[in-house]
C-alpha cells in the first residue's frame, strides 16, 4: 500500500481513539472495490450529513495489448479523498461530493518480440528494444455519486459505492531503448506510437467507482 493510504490509516487510528472517550459520532471502516482496498472515517455533524476521507490503494498486473504492442502493465492504484454525503430522510440513500488526490498511474512494458509496429512502421526488436510507457492523471480529480448506507443498532455498519471518478485527460510518456532511438525517423514513429496510445488511455478519464464497506461508529 502507498503512502497516501498509509497517512490516511494513521490519521483514522488517531481519530478513532479520540472517539472512545467521547461521543463524536466518528465511525472507522474497511472497503473495498474499483479503486483498491481501502481505510475510511467518517464525522457526522448533522442527522442527514457526514464528511468522509480515507485512503485506497492496490496493485493489478497482467499482460495485454495496447496500440498494437503487447504489453507487461501494472496499474498502482493510489488515492486518498475527502467527501461531503448528504442522506434523504427515513431512507438509506445518499448522494455524495468531494475531491480525490489521484496518484493512479499505468506502467507499461514491452513483451520480447522478433519485430514491433511502432506507428504504423515496422522495426526489429534490436531497433527498438524494449517500449516503456507510464500514464497519468491530473493531480486532483472530482468524485459523483450515490450510496447505501445500512446499519445494525447504530454500531455496525455497510456501505456501498457507486460513481464517477473524472480523473481527465491522460499524459501518456513512451520511450525505447534500442539501436534506433534518438534516430529522428524512428522517434517520429515513437511519438504517432504515443498519440495512439494516448488515445486509448483517454477511455480511462472517467473511472468507475464501485466499493462495498464495512465501518463501526463509535
Amino acid at each position: 500500500m502507498k503512502n497516501s493510504a498509509l497517512k490516511a490509516a494513521l490519521l483514522l487510528l488517531v481519530f478513532g481513539a479520540g472517539a472512545a472517550h467521547a461521543d463524536l459520532n466518528l465511525g472507522i471502516g474497511l472497503k473495498a472495490g474499483t479503486l483498491g482496498l481501502g481505510v475510511e472515517g467518517r464525522w457526522s455533524p448533522l442527522p442527514y450529513m457526514d464528511v468522509r476521507f480515507g485512503g485506497n490503494a492496490y496493485e493489478y498486473d497482467e499482460t495485454g495489448s495496447q496500440a498494437g504492442v503487447n504489453y507487461d502493465a501494472l496499474l498502482n492504484l493510489d488515492t486518498y479523498y475527502a467527501t461531503a454525503n448528504f442522506r434523504f430522510p427515513l431512507s438509506p440513500f445518499r448522494v455524495t461530493a468531494g475531491a480525490y488526490s489521484n496518484g493512479n498511474e499505468l506502467e507499461l512494458a514491452s513483451v520480447d518480440s522478433a519485430t514491433f509496429n511502432v506507428g504504423g512502421v515496422t522495426f526489429s526488436s534490436a531497433e527498438v528494444g524494449t517500449l516503456r510507457s507510464l500514464t497519468s492523471f491530473s493531480g486532483t480529480s472530482p468524485y459523483l455519486g450515490v450510496g447505501y448506507d445500512f446499519s445494525v443498532f447504530g454500531k455496525v455498519g455497510l456501505n456501498l459505492d457507486f460513481g464517477v471518478l473524472w480523473q481527465g485527460e491522460p499524459e501518456v510518456t513512451l520511450t525505447a531503448d534500442g539501436l534506433l532511438a534518438g534516430d529522428p525517423t524512428f522517434m517520429a514513429a515513437l511519438e504517432n506510437e504515443r498519440l495512439e496510445l494516448e488515445d486509448e488511455m483517454s477511455d480511462f478519464k472517467a473511472w468507475p467507482v464501485v466499493s462495498l464497506g464495512f465501518v463501526y461508529n463509535f
